[in-house]
């Protein structure tokens, strides 16, 4: 037995060793994709293609196939079983193919890479996106048995041990930060068994030299196991997915948090309608953990923890968390910008057309729109609402290992009021607790709208506002300043913190915050959240509970008085007071424009911007179009060039023969070779039985336009410009009448053939073809070409 013989010569046993090792390999090469979708929505995938390309390769080494036939099939198997396997939402039942599968397959053969790359993972099943997967199981495992199974020479089939590797890289390039096998392992595994079974293939095998096979197995295992570690040391990976596509940077655009007093002057405003909200519930518009003395903002630092990594996601999303599973539609109203309103942590969202502009951040479960929520916009969330627990279920929890971005600019006066008001704490709850409480039961709420009467109170949250609210005469402000104060001093005291801009429907009708106002609904049910029910509150991170929200704003009851007295009659005890304010502190503008306000994306003029992309894409069409047509047009060009030139010849006689010639020339392009000895009228009469067989009005044409050429050129003196003309004008005529004796593809290939453009040189004619000298010859010249005529019909 030689290792290197076809299958059909070499041991069964042989064979299907080859098969069974190249096919486990190439399985475990594969791995890195089970994460990339979910393992249960990629393994029918993985599996089908890694079987059906085994099955067509054994069969096709069994009955002699050749190469080309095996791809033919392989192509059938991709088209037929790709619908169920890898686009089954195109096919019919899920399983037989209709004419969407096979447009899909054969499209996403090409960009269901890319997709899958931007997309967060799991991306799910939708659309193309599992081609990818199918493709490397079916043409990496047919690739492997196709070299071992087919190829004669040992060495070459030893190859095969190479495409597993492949495939890993590939695999590696489409996975994530974490496959469920380490790639040292794989690789490690890969090298080793692919080692062994090349030297067994190549027939250098040999088991019983057991030291050898000891030592090549001891470095295989060192090399991967031990010395790939140390060379990367700590080294994060490099993720094609975190590389390929820019992600969405929300610092690109203002805090929605510096709106807040604008959502509220909309107080009556439907904002957004939403259907199917749990009970208890709120809307979450964004999550913030970043200030910088200014304003509090997202991360934007590309971390998976924080606040700031929005990604492409799939149709369905990782939820982190565990809670009530609800179905909640929304429909935009008033409500502008890029952030989209959601509720718990979504595990899908249905956006339409517009699913490719969303960008979702599963840590803090907020999600933006890049081209903008705009009013009448509506989209579908699968959601996990999770519970809240009481300070008594969090007991003696710490505090959670959330990464979070540096404080800055943070005001002495949170410092001093943290640790005022937390001294007496305990437990990281009761830390929480107490400066929520301390906030929502002590300080003042107010708008600062003078229109509606309100006490006076400044927008924002920067240093200076902050520093305002918390060491001021009167502790008073909105949602805006309660919330970034509350998140600051929680984080002082070294709890995880962050801010929570959103809308807890009903909220705004509570004038005496006991929580007992009724939802207002439509017509069919559906919450109606007005610019009144915006809220902030705070989320602090316990290990164990993940992140729990606090109300720290007063209730709109607790409003200061319009004139405060001068002193207290009722004496409070001493406590330690905050230092005063540094006295070239900032002084508040006046008015409501401190934090920078979120711009309203331009208006999407729909009807516009849709012609627009037709026009765009119109004009990339038609250049695709005239670059694959270039090759006939430059043909015609010249042809057209070829006829003007001959029609405008300076002697009359040439512009005749030119004629003539533009005759022979569309013969050619239709089929037609003349004799290279053939004279005009021979000419004619063989183009007659053959390129105008069939059609004797049309061979007679050519025969009268043969006779007048000859006598155009041979006979004494030159044509008029009439007679010129009206030859040129039965030209034009007869060339029409030829070109109408072929059916219409067979024209259209007439017009674009190059055959007359690569005739031979002129020189290369019979004399017979030639035209006569130009008239302005001598006379002596000119009698000696009319006896050179008068010779030469006497031959004929």
């Amino acid at each position: 037995m030689r290792p290197g013989q076809r299958i059909g010569v070499r041991e069964p046993a042989d064979a299907v060793r080859d098969v069974l090792v190249l096919v486990v390999t190439v399985a475990l090469a594969l791995t890195p994709l089970l994460p990339v979708y979910g393992t249960s929505a990629v393994l029918p995938a993985l599996l089908g293609g890694v079987l059906l390309a085994a099955t067509v390769t054994v069969v096709g080494a069994l009955r002699r196939w050749s190469a080309l036939v095996v791809v033919a099939v392989l192509v059938a198997v991709y088209a037929v079983a790709g619908g169920a396997l890898a686009a089954p939402t195109t096919t019919v039942a899920g399983v037989v193919p209709t004419p969407a599968t096979f447009a899909a397959l054969a499209r996403g053969a090409a960009s269901t890479w890319k997709q899958v790359l931007t997309l967060q993972p799991p991306v799910g099943t939708g659309g193309t996106l599992l081609v990818a997967a199918f493709l490397l199981g079916l043409v990496g495992t047919a690739t492997a048995l196709t070299l071992t199974l087919r190829v004669r020479r040992p060495s070459v089939a030893a190859l095969a041990a190479l495409v597993p590797v492949l495939v890993l890289g590939g695999a590696v390039v489409l996975g994530t930060r974490q496959p469920p096998v380490p790639p040292v392992v794989a690789g490690t595994v890969l090298a080793a068994v692919g080692l062994a079974w090349a030297a067994w293939r190549t027939g250098s095998w040999r088991p019983r030299r057991v030291v050898a096979t000891g030592v090549l197995a001891a470095v295989a295992v060192t090399g991967g196991l031990v010395g790939g570690p140390l060379v990367l040391a700590d080294q994060p990976r490099v993720v094609v997915r975190d590389e390929i596509v820019p992600p969405f940077d929300p610092r690109d655009y203002p805090s929605p948090l510096a709106s807040f007093r604008r959502l509220v002057k909309l107080d009556d405003t439907v904002l957004l309608t939403v259907d199917g909200l749990p009970q208890g519930a709120r809307v979450r518009l964004a999550t913030f953990d970043r200030y910088d003395g200014v304003v509090f903002n997202v991360a934007g630092d590309g971390t998976a923890q924080a606040s700031g990594e929005f990604r492409r996601v799939g149709d369905v999303i990782d939820v982190p968390v565990r809670g009530d599973a609800a179905r909640v539609d929304v429909t935009i109203g008033a409500l502008q910008g890029v952030w989209l309103p959601t509720v718990g942590y979504a595990r899908s969202v249905d956006l339409g057309r517009a699913d490719a502009d969303l960008r979702f951040n599963d840590a803090t479960g907020a999600a933006v729109v890049t081209s903008g929520v705009r009013e009448g916009m509506t989209y579908s969330l699968d959601v996990v609402v999770p519970p809240v627990p009481d300070d008594d279920a969090i007991g003696r929890a710490g505090a959670a290992s959330v990464a979070q971005p540096e404080r800055g600019g943070v005001p002495q006066a949170v410092t001093v009021a943290a640790a005022d008001v937390a001294r007496d704490a305990g437990t990281p709850v009761q830390v929480a607790r107490t400066i929520a409480t301390q906030l929502a039961e002590q300080g003042y709420f107010s708008h600062g709208l003078t229109d509606a009467g309100d006490y006076p109170s400044l927008s924002g949250h920067g240093a200076a506002r902050l520093a305002d609210l918390l060491a001021g005469e009167v502790m008073v402000g909105d949602g805006e300043q309660y919330a970034a104060a509350a998140a600051l001093m929680i984080r002082e005291m070294g709890l995880p913190a962050r801010v929570v801009l959103g809308f807890v429907p009903g909220s705004g009708d509570d004038a005496e915050g006991d929580g007992e106002t009724a939802v207002p609904t439509d017509a069919d049910g559906a919450v109606e959240i007005r610019g009144r029910d915006v809220q902030a509150w705070v989320e602090v991170a316990f290990a164990g509970h993940g992140w729990v929200p606090f109300d720290v704003t007063p209730p709109r009851s607790r409003t200061p008085e319009q004139e405060q007295e001068e002193t207290d009659t009722d004496p409070q005890p001493q406590v330690v007071q905050p230092p005063a304010l540094p006295p070239d502190r900032v002084t508040p503008p006046d008015d409501d424009t401190e934090q920078p306000q979120t711009e309203d994306p331009p208006a999407d003029d729909s009807g516009l911007a849709l012609w627009l992309r037709i026009a765009a894409w119109t004009g990339i069409g038609l250049g695709g179009v005239l670059v694959l047509l270039s090759p006939i047009l430059v043909v015609v060009a010249l042809k057209a060039r070829r006829r003007k030139r001959r029609r405008r010849a300076d002697d009359p006689v040439r512009r005749v023969a030119g004629g003539w010639d533009e005759l022979v020339d569309t013969a050619r392009d239709m089929g037609g070779v003349p004799p290279a000895t053939a004279t005009r009228r021979e000419t004619a009469r063989l183009w007659g039985t053959t390129i105008a067989g069939g059609h004797p009005t049309v061979a007679a044409r050519v025969e009268a336009l043969a006779r007048r050429a000859d006598r155009a050129v041979f006979a004494a003196g030159s044509p008029d410009r009439a007679e010129v003309e009206a030859y040129w004008a039965d030209v034009d005529a007869t060339v029409g009448a030829l070109r109408r004796t072929l059916p219409w593809r067979r024209r259209v290939r007439a017009h674009a053939s190059p055959a007359s453009l690569r005739r031979a040189s002129a020189a290369a004619r019979t004399p017979r073809q030639q035209v006569a000298p130009p008239s302005t010859a001598s006379a002596a010249t000119t009698r000696r070409t009319r006896r050179t005529r008068r010779a030469r019909r006497g031959e004929r």
